[in-house]
């Protein structure tokens, strides 16, 4: 092979090489996670964009055009693993659109010998929070008996609409209600979960204790109720808020929640209200970042930095870790929750 030939070599494997878009590698970004490796539960980002991903169909805006020809791999629906390592037993909260990369993360991270979950929490039933149960059925996984635990109206609106209700139909899943301010407590007994609902003390078993806690919040309902979750761990605990319309409506006060954990993920879809010239915002209200930032502008510096913004619209600007946006709430003392972020419980 001549030199000329190599370097082209060369050349053709650099440029492969750069147009691909491996699988991340993980990083444990959180001092306790990483410290408590591999023994300490821990939760898992899954993904951080609102229901319809990045690049989002249709949009030929500057967001996305160049994510069509080159695709960013961290790009993936919001979602939250919950990952007990001492019995390799993992929790998915939301099965969004890109379901299937995500339980690979989430098994790979678990060290789990399978890519089916433990159980699955929804929130709610609108397209990004929900939909990826189809890989759970008969023209994909084939699964059985998955545990998917589901708000009452939620549950009934799995029963009564095809192609969900033939989930249930052939086990591909089980459901199991939930009730609003209810805490199930999560345990490993003979590889299997024990399940508690208002039981003021964590279930005896053979894994690490672990709590869940679903929280009405107020947001557009139109097929079921929408929950944001508290998740507790032996050690630290957390706030998973993805959707909810303005925090004034709810009628817990954020603040007094955020006093309660140690991190919070909340709902961030847009940065401010400019983001979509021509839409009418209160069509689709959310909580603007910016809104968010200004009612907890008060607090301590510590109560701030517990707050991971996550749920982003394809236009929003922190999807960008280098923005100007980002540097803004940075320098607030804000965080932004990006992909495989893992926070130790």
């Amino acid at each position: 092979m001549t030199s000329k030939q190599a370097a082209a070599v060369l050349v053709a494997s650099l440029l492969a090489w750069a147009c691909s878009s491996p699988e991340p590698t993980p990083a444990l970004t959180d001092p306790d996670a990483q410290q408590a490796a591999p023994t300490a539960p821990y939760l898992i980002v899954l993904g951080t964009t609102q229901d319809a991903g990045s690049p989002q169909a249709g949009c030929t805006k500057a967001c996305c055009a160049d994510l069509w020809t080159a695709p960013d791999a961290t790009r993936r629906v919001s979602s939250l693993g919950l990952v007990d390592p001492a019995t390799q037993q993992c929790y998915l909260f939301d099965a969004t659109p890109d379901l299937p990369r995500q339980l690979r993360h989430l098994s790979q991270a678990a060290g789990a010998t399978t890519d089916l979950p433990t159980g699955i929490f929804l929130t709610h039933a609108h397209m990004g929070h929900y939909t990826g149960l189809m890989h759970l059925g008969r023209e994909a996984m084939g699964a059985r008996e998955v545990p998917v635990y589901a708000m009452p109206r939620m549950g009934e609106f799995l029963r009564t609409n095809g192609p969900w209700s033939q989930l249930l139909a052939l086990s591909n899943i089980e459901l199991r209600t939930l009730q609003a301010d209810s805490t199930i407590q999560l345990a490993s007994v003979a590889n299997k979960p024990a399940l508690s609902l208002a039981s003021p003390e964590p279930v005896e078993g053979n894994g690490t204790k672990l709590a869940v806690t679903p929280l009405l919040v107020p947001h557009r309902d139109e097929f079921s109720e929408t929950v944001g979750y508290r998740i507790d761990g032996p050690n630290k605990s957390a706030l998973f808020i993805p959707d909810i319309d303005k925090w004034e409506r709810w009628e817990l006060s954020l603040e007094e929640q955020l006093a309660q954990v140690d991190y919070a993920l909340l709902d961030a879809t847009f940065y401010d209200g400019d983001e979509l010239p021509g839409r009418d915002m209160a069509a689709i209200p959310h909580p603007f970042v910016v809104e968010t930032m200004a009612l907890l502008d008060g607090l301590p510096a510590r109560e701030r930095s517990k707050v991971y913004f996550i749920h982003l619209n394809h236009t929003n600007p922190l999807l960008d870790a280098q923005s100007p946006a980002s540097e803004v709430v940075r320098a607030a003392g804000y965080q932004v929750a990006r992909f495989d972020l893992r926070l130790g419980l």
